[in-house]
């Protein structure tokens, strides 16, 4: 059997970029709306500073206006919610975003619940969750809207299609689950607990790897044809001392087997700031009561 198509993420995220861009140029043409986002680093994390760079270079790139706040790692709680609210009666802002993870003594839940559920462009506020299980116009989390764009990019039509989800996070594995519920798709939720779990997956025609064990999906447990997407990202050990990074699927042996594939690096993860970018103008849109055309 010949190896999986390789679904490349790097491509598919820099044409949705490309019609972030567009819909900027329309809401500007049509509305004289440009929308905003607005991110929130507190600390001196370092992988979450070089993210946060990336956000603010991509978002202006897309013809949007882009703020960063930072502050110290030793600002109290009350600061950060005020700076929230700030930001919540802003008009020119329409997007919201609190880089996580946040110094130890801040309540993330509390801060991340304090924000507009209509400026959550990372779709985690509980109003959000809700709305898109009940099938409402939501913001939904950045990452499992890339999946389901990178899966159809191969699947075009998922009606019908046997979905199994690896992984129960609010981040990742239920809402990507809601999705292709939302795409007619029949979904199972499996996880590190489930039983014969490599019987559940074989009868998948859609995997979605998001448990956080590195290579956890064996090729043997993956049906021919199968199309799957790895949003894990583990660091392990690699020859010379150093390290490298996989994903929740053991990628060779998955490629054998799989019709489709996503890497890692280069699959799940450059959709992630796409798909925040495609979320702020959603976001500017509904909140100027305009159709949007990402809702």
């Amino acid at each position: 059997m010949s190896e999986a198509k390789v679904i490349d993420g790097k491509a598919i995220a820099a044409t949705v970029r490309a019609d972030v861009a567009a819909e900027v140029k329309r809401l500007q043409a049509s509305h004289g709306l440009t929308p905003g986002l607005a991110v929130v680093l507190v600390g001196e994390d370092p992988a979450s500073k070089v993210y946060v760079k990336n956000k603010a270079a991509q978002t202006v790139e897309c013809g949007m206006n882009s703020w960063e706040h930072k502050l110290p790692a030793e600002t109290p709680e009350a600061d950060v919610l005020a700076l929230v609210q700030k930001l919540n009666n802003d008009p020119a802002c329409h997007g919201i975003l609190v880089q996580l993870p946040l110094p130890k003594h801040i309540n993330s839940e509390k801060v991340l619940n304090s924000i507009n559920p209509d400026k959550d462009v990372d779709g985690f506020h509980p109003v959000n969750v809700g709305r898109l299980w009940i099938g409402e116009n939501a913001l939904v989390p950045c990452t499992p809207t890339g999946s389901v764009i990178l899966a159809k990019t191969v699947m075009p039509d998922l009606k019908g299609a046997n979905a199994v989800v690896i992984g129960r996070s609010n981040i990742v594995g239920k809402p990507v689950a809601a999705l292709l519920l939302r795409e007619h798709c029949t979904v199972t939720i499996a996880h590190s607990r489930t039983k014969n779990i490599e019987d559940v997956v074989r009868a998948a025609d859609l995997v979605v790897a998001a448990v956080g064990i590195p290579e956890m999906v064996k090729g043997s447990w993956i049906k021919p044809g199968a199309v799957v997407i790895d949003v894990g990202i583990n660091r392990v050990p690699a020859e010379n001392g150093k390290t490298k990074l996989v994903g929740d699927v053991a990628y060779e042996e998955c490629a054998k087997v799989a019709g489709a594939i996503t890497p890692v690096p280069g699959g799940v993860g450059p959709m992630t700031i796409a798909c925040l970018l495609r979320n702020t103008a959603q976001a500017a849109a509904m909140q100027a009561g305009v159709k949007s055309a990402f809702a």
